[in-house]
């Protein structure tokens, strides 16, 4: 590496662009966004759902993570290098590893559209919280899901601590966004997936459900069928109206004395519930 060619005005034009994809009127208009840290970078560059313009890196980064500089290369992924200074001014999170990428495209038909239809969704219903937004689609990721469903005036999923939080599980599956709720579940339910509506006045029990998953009583709802999930906003929960969606609300059981469960708690509690019937 010829140190000439090292970035090291952290305040420079280039340096200014890519800390400017923090903002989301900027992602839209440059139709691209951020990758922080080596853990997501390293998923982003070595997997096909994203399309990596530029790769930023100290050289004490690039030393540590050869993986990732060997992936951008196979990819022809312009890597450009930068001293710690530069780096922490791309972003402070980045720990010396910084991508740009296209914004993630793709919709429901993506999701759906398939010679074997999805068996378990995860559908995020005016969630706006980032951290938990990126849990929930780690856990999916984790869980086996098909994909991710972010409804409209949810959290922006190219938020930098929403990708961050996915711990690169954003780059494994299909993440829907800005989809109107009553649209994702009639694609879903025509798919031939049940929808199911976590919220804690559900009037079933999910770990009854899970005694009797495979051969339920009439009337109550199968975890081994293709399901998918609808979780709410952790403040106020899924409105009635958002309920009424779903065929069956389901209650995560609470058997010490905590109030609630956080939001992403929840959701790998029932993702894996169905996963497990599913399996």
């Amino acid at each position: 590496m010829d140190e000439s060619s090292v970035l090291t005005n952290p305040r420079s034009d280039r340096v200014r662009a890519v800390r400017a994809l923090a903002g989301r009127a900027v992602r839209r208009r440059q139709g691209r966004f951020l990758v922080e840290g080596p853990q997501s970078v390293r998923e982003a560059v070595g997997g096909p759902r994203v399309r990596v313009r530029d790769l930023y890196v100290t050289p004490g980064a690039a030393a540590r993570y050869p993986e990732i500089l060997a992936a951008a290369a196979a990819r022809a992924i312009r890597t450009t290098y930068g001293d710690d200074e530069v780096l922490s001014a791309m972003s402070p999170d980045g720990q010396g590893v910084v991508a740009v990428a296209d914004l993630l495209g793709g919709g429901l038909d993506e999701l759906l559209d398939r010679a074997a239809p999805p068996r378990l969704v995860a559908v995020l219903a005016q969630v706006r919280d980032p951290g938990n937004a990126g849990a929930v689609i780690r856990a999916a990721d984790a869980a086996g899901a098909a994909g991710v469903v972010l409804t409209r005036d949810s959290v922006d999923v190219h938020n930098p601590k929403v990708v961050r939080s996915t711990a690169g599980s954003l780059f494994h599956l299909p993440v829907v966004h800005d989809a109107p709720l009553t649209d994702v579940v009639t694609a879903l339910r025509a798919s031939g997936l049940q929808v199911l509506a976590a919220d804690g006045a559900g009037e079933h029990d999910l770990d009854d459900l899970l005694d009797v998953a495979g051969a339920p009583p009439a009337g109550v709802p199968d975890l081994a069928r293709p399901t998918a999930w609808v979780f709410g906003n952790e403040a106020w929960g899924l409105p009635a109206t958002d309920r009424g969606l779903a065929d069956a609300v389901v209650r995560v059981p609470l058997r010490g004395r905590a109030e609630s469960l956080n939001l992403a708690t929840a959701a790998t509690v029932c993702l894996y519930a169905s996963s497990r019937a599913q399996r």
